[in-house]
């Protein structure tokens, strides 16, 4: 047997066992019933001079001070749905870009196995489930190495990203109040899953830190329902506590037969915001009634961390280490002002820096 087709084996065997596990999981949290993660109701706090999130005498704008309600309900659940994220007519954009550059990253990876990592980051072999890691280049994948993407008209992901983390997005003022803006472009990507893809074990993103160290958005690009594989989120296992209790084998069980688990069933243009180490983990969408699901997956580092998180994010490693929240903002502004391609000093982010 070749090296190469032991790998193959190998990974199939770890994939069947952790499908193995995943059922298990399932079946523990199951004992209590199912719950929709919803979004709180919210009024922003009253207005008061100094509290801005610039500090100093300035008076909090209202998307600063619901930013700060909607910043404690994370630092307490560990995860908050946000309505109305991004407008229809945006998803329905993006989603159908996405799903093109989906075929052309096949056609690429078909003619070259090593450009997977590129497309797919490093968890490229899953069954119908694939994370498709996105240009920021007008023109996307058609733009790649120098290619002629002139016949472009618009430009899908910055439109997106300007309604979200322009000047008055709608995810704006809770990235600047949770990271700053020195916070690091960690992700960007799709998670795209089809009819039988399997479910996930429930884990958190990275290995536990005292401060969180990441803070991680799942926008749906279409109506999510049970039988498409929402994610799981189990509220308040972002803790020290809680993680201790997960990497016990005589406690793990316990924990998720009696956790507060909440399953993301959105409506288009919707979003999660979570804290990375939050137990949660998608599940499987129904090789019969499911459909392909689309998630617009993004995320910022904490700069108050500044060791390896033990994480390689979804992004193509170009990108890696490139942009902060304020360089992403700066971009968006000139696109705001008239600049066609506002991210190309940035590059395709194909080869790393």
């Amino acid at each position: 047997m070749s090296s190469s087709a032991a790998r193959d084996l190998l990974y199939q065997d770890q994939q069947a066992a952790m499908g193995r596990r995943a059922i298990i999981e399932q079946e523990l949290l199951s004992r209590k019933k199912l719950k929709e993660l919803k979004a709180p109701k919210m009024k922003a706090a009253p207005a008061a001079s100094g509290t801005g999130f610039g500090g100093g005498n300035k008076k909090a704008t209202p998307m600063e001070r619901l930013a700060t309600e909607q910043a404690k309900i994370i630092h307490r659940d560990g995860v908050l749905r946000i309505n109305n994220a991004l407008s229809e007519r945006r998803a329905d954009s993006l989603r159908e870009y996405v799903l093109e550059q989906k075929e052309l990253a096949t056609v690429e990876t078909d003619k070259n196995v090593e450009m997977s990592q590129a497309f797919y980051g490093v968890e490229n072999q899953r069954k119908c489930r694939v994370d498709l890691q996105l240009s920021l280049l007008k023109g996307g994948y058609a733009a790649d190495a120098g290619g002629d993407a002139s016949q472009t008209e618009s430009h899908i992901v910055a439109d997106v990203l300007q309604e979200v983390l322009g000047e008055g997005g709608t995810l704006r003022s809770i990235y600047e109040n949770l990271v700053t803006l020195e916070g690091e472009f960690y992700e960007l990507a799709t998670l795209i899953t089809d009819p039988g893809s399997d479910r996930q074990q429930i884990h958190p993103d990275l290995p536990f830190k005292d401060i969180a160290p990441l803070y991680v958005i799942f926008l749906v690009l279409q109506d999510v329902t049970e039988d498409m594989g929402p994610t799981s989120f189990l509220l308040r296992t972002h803790t020290a506590t809680e993680n201790a209790k997960f990497h016990d084998y005589s406690q793990k069980d316990d924990q998720l037969a009696n956790a507060d688990c909440r399953l993301a069933t959105l409506k288009k243009g919707d979003a999660v915001l979570f804290d990375a180490r939050i137990l949660h983990c998608g599940n499987a969408n129904h090789p019969d009634t499911g459909s392909t699901r689309a998630v617009f997956n993004f995320s910022f580092r904490n700069p108050k961390i500044r060791d390896d998180l033990g994480y390689a994010g979804s992004i193509r490693p170009g990108y890696i280490g490139a942009m902060t929240l304020r360089d992403v903002s700066d971009a968006l502004a000139a696109y705001s002002a008239g600049e066609e391609d506002p991210f190309a000093k940035y590059g395709d982010g194909l080869c790393k820096r």
